[in-house]
C-alpha cells in the first residue's frame, strides 16, 4: 500500500488553511496539516477557530479537491494543564475530520505529565482524533523511549499515539531499535525532513533548526533510509520542511513540490 503524504504546516506556513489545501492538491499531496493553535503565546499560526468565513473557505477547498486533514497543532502539556483549554481545537478538528492532534510534553515531572496525557486522551476520545505525543530533545519528552514510557504509564489509551519526527530522531538519543520498539497501534504518522544529525546541539540551535532551517530530505545526514525502512511501510508521512532562507525564493506551491519530490526518495 502506497504511503499517504501530507503537506505539514511548516512546509506551507505562508498559506491560509484553504490555500494550503489547494497547494497540496496542486503538488501531489493527499492530506494537509494545520497549526490552528500557536506553539507559544503570540507565535504564528493559521486562523480558523472563531473565523466562520475562513471555515467556509476551508470546507469548500476540501470538497473541491478531495484533500483530507491529517493533523492539527498544537497542544502543550505544561505544569498547570487543563485539557479543556483546547476544546475549540477539538471541535474544529471533528468538523474537519482530522485524524490527529500533535502533543508536546513540557512538564518536567514525568508522573504528572503522564497523568495529564492520560486525561487529555480521555477528553479527546469523543472527537475521533488521536493524541500523538512528539518527542523533542529540548522538551520533557526527549526521545522515543521517554515517549513510550509516558504512553504506557498512561495505560495505553485507545487514542494514544507517538509521533516520530525525523529531525528529532536524528538529534536525540533515539536508535532504530527504539523506533522498532514502538507498538504499531501507537504509530499514526511520521514527519520527514533532514538536517545535520547529532546530539551535540544546544537547545537554542535545535529550536532554530526546527522552526527556521530544516533541510530537504537528502541534504543532511539523518539516516532517513534506515528510519523509513524501520517505520511501517503504510504509515502516512507529513512532509515538514521549513527553511526561511531557501523558501523565500519559491512560491508556496513550488516549495511544497520540492519538499514532496525530495521526500519520495525515502518514502516510496
Amino acid at each position: 500500500m502506497a504511503r499517504i503524504h501530507s503537506l505539514a504546516y511548516l512546509s506551507s506556513h505562508r498559506c491560509t488553511p484553504a490555500q494550503a489545501v489547494r497547494v497540496a492538491a496542486q503538488t501531489g499531496f493527499e492530506q494537509v496539516g494545520l497549526r490552528l493553535w500557536p506553539n507559544a503565546s503570540g507565535a504564528p499560526h493559521q486562523h480558523l477557530i472563531g473565523q466562520p468565513q475562513a471555515m467556509r473557505e476551508m470546507l469548500a477547498a476540501l470538497a473541491d479537491t478531495g484533500i483530507g486533514v491529517l493533523d492539527l497543532e498544537i497542544i502543550r502539556i505544561g505544569t498547570a494543564f487543563d485539557p479543556h483549554q483546547w476544546d475549540a481545537l477539538y471541535d474544529i478538528g471533528a468538523q474537519l475530520q482530522a485524524r490527529a492532534i500533535l502533543v508536546a510534553g513540557d512538564d518536567p515531572n514525568e508522573t504528572r505529565l503522564t497523568e495529564s496525557y492520560a486525561r487529555l486522551c480521555e477528553v479527546m476520545q469523543p472527537y475521533g482524533m488521536s493524541a500523538d505525543l512528539e518527542f523533542m530533545p529540548w522538551t520533557a519528552v526527549k526521545n522515543a523511549q521517554s515517549a513510550l514510557r509516558i504512553v504506557q504509564g498512561a495505560g495505553m489509551p485507545a487514542n494514544a499515539g507517538i509521533l516520530v519526527d525525523a529531525l528529532h530522531f536524528g538529534r536525540s538519543h533515539t536508535t532504530l531499535e527504539d523506533i522498532r520498539a514502538i507498538p504499531r497501534q501507537l504509530l499514526h504518522y511520521a514527519q520527514i525532513c533532514d538536517a545535520l544529525a547529532g546530539t551535540h546541539f544546544s537547545d537554542e540551535q535545535m529550536l532554530h533548526t526546527a522552526r527556521c532551517e530544516r533541510l530537504l530530505p537528502g541534504q543532511g545526514s539523518i539516516d532517513l533510509c534506515g528510519l523509513f525502512a524501520t517505520l511501517p511501510d503504510d504509515l502516512p508521512v507529513s512532509v515538514e520542511v521549513v527553511n526561511l532562507v531557501h523558501e523565500a525564493h519559491h512560491s508556496p506551491a513550488d516549495w511544497a513540490g520540492r519538499c514532496l519530490n525530495a521526500s519520495l526518495t525515502y518514502t516510496t
